[in-house]
């Protein structure tokens, strides 16, 4: 059997919205499909899908995504600009340093810089 990853799909309240901050960030034209659902394809990276559901998001994330930038406070600054909200102070080790963030749905992901 050969399998590939097709798509990264995001639960969410509002994929129309979520959508818009992720193709802002990361690049790429959003895409509003039938039933709610909306999609972006990032350059270099899988397609991110947002589909619509009832329930607000609880707990903590199980994955989320290490976003590699070149300055960490310029992405933050434009993160945080696009609606991303800032999770305690910028982290640092031996191989880098990295910001957690959250969507404006609350979904956890890293800006990290080597």
């Amino acid at each position: 059997m050969r399998a590939r990853l097709n798509q990264i799909v995001i639960d969410c309240r509002h994929p129309e919205t979520l959508v818009l901050f992720w193709a802002a960030l990361l690049g790429g034209s959003p895409v509003h499909r039938a039933r709610g659902w909306s999609h972006v394809e990032p350059p270099g990276f899988v397609r991110l899908a947002f589909q619509p559901v009832a329930e607000q998001r609880s707990g903590k994330n199980r994955l989320h995504f290490d976003i590699e930038v070149d300055e960490l406070e310029p992405a933050i600054a434009a993160a945080l600009h696009l609606g991303a909200v800032r999770v305690g102070e910028i982290v640092g080790d031996d191989l880098g340093s990295y910001q957690v963030m959250l969507d404006p749905e609350g979904n956890e992901f890293c800006l990290v810089c080597d």
